[in-house]
């Protein structure tokens, strides 16, 4: 027999406003020990020297935390040139120094170059993984593996100030685009250098900024309010979901899908292979049953169910 999780069973997502320092993971764990949570799991890492938003499943909602790595990000980002560093950020050691003898022309066309789709090859101090082994782990013993160019999209970048050296920007990206890489690429494309001095993440998929919370104010709620008060501010799990179509479905249906099995939609208006969120509408309230894949015959098949306890 397994041994039983230690804490609550508590389902929700809670945007923490992440402070500078600290891992993802570390801030994570003071969360979950914050709510006394059986599972928590973050979605998609900041570096210790990034702030901002880092939503943070609990419970059953980190069945869905995938949807929210694979989201669009936006950021705000100072370069600074002149330096470039190992880690492209001010973690780092310094490469290499050089003049810069730029004008404001010359950035703006360069940073309009990164916008659109291209082929980025991943920073050696990112988190991804080389067999099973994160790539920063070899960074850090002075190796350096093959990584995989990845197609990434940059929506916009806007220039917000120039103080050279400094460059004030706000980029809105796809999912995996590390902005370390774009600040090192544009430094070297105007041949001065450059590195990261701030990242602040300011959105992850369509979550208001507004219902962040930093570590601090989390405390104060739980040192005032306790559980209940830690709860209130939790967002539904769906929210992580909230781009997929919805369909609804009575108890027979609700039971089949809780239980593996295609529940039977009707007028279902999605072609087959597409997720939809499927719900089940009760008399007090519309339960959240999870995510499933739209079949051939106009089921939805179960891919994330939601055990509700």
């Amino acid at each position: 027999m397994g041994r039983r999780r230690k804490g609550r069973i508590i389902n929700g997502i809670v945007l923490l406003n992440k402070a500078v320092g600290g891992s993802s993971n570390q801030v994570l764990q003071h969360v979950r020990r914050l709510y006394n949570a059986q599972k928590a799991g973050h979605t998609g890492a900041l570096d210790p020297l990034a702030s901002g938003m880092l939503p943070i499943c609990l419970g059953e909602a980190t069945k869905f935390s995938q949807f929210l790595l694979d989201a669009d990000k936006a950021y705000e980002v100072t370069a600074r040139l002149g330096i470039r560093t190992t880690t492209s950020d001010a973690d780092g050691d310094v490469v290499s120094e050089r003049d810069v003898s730029v004008d404001e022309a010359q950035i703006r066309s360069a940073c309009a170059s990164f916008i659109g789709e291209s082929m980025q090859v991943p920073s050696m101090f990112s988190a991804l993984k080389y067999k099973g082994k994160p790539l920063y782990s070899y960074a850090r013993e002075g190796i350096t593996v093959p990584r995989d160019a990845r197609k990434i999209t940059v929506y916009n970048l806007e220039i917000n100030a120039i103080a050279l050296p400094d460059i004030h920007m706000t980029v809105h990206c796809s999912k995996g685009t590390y902005i370390r890489t774009i600040v090192d690429d544009l430094g070297e494309q105007l041949g001065c250098g450059a590195y990261v001095t701030k990242l602040h993440r300011t959105k992850v998929a369509e979550y208001p900024t507004d219902k962040m919370y930093a570590m601090e104010s989390l405390e104060a709620i739980a040192q005032q309010h306790g559980e209940t008060g830690l709860d209130a501010i939790l967002l539904p799990m769906d929210t992580a979901v909230m781009t997929l179509p919805a369909y609804h479905v009575g108890a027979s249906e609700k039971v089949r899908f809780q239980h593996g099995q295609a529940a039977r939609v009707n007028d279902i208006k999605h072609k087959a292979g597409q997720l939809a969120r499927l719900y089940c509408d009760q008399e007090a309230e519309t339960l959240f049953l999870g995510v499933g894949e739209v079949t051939p015959a106009g089921e939805i098949q179960p891919k994330r169910v939601v055990v509700y306890e």
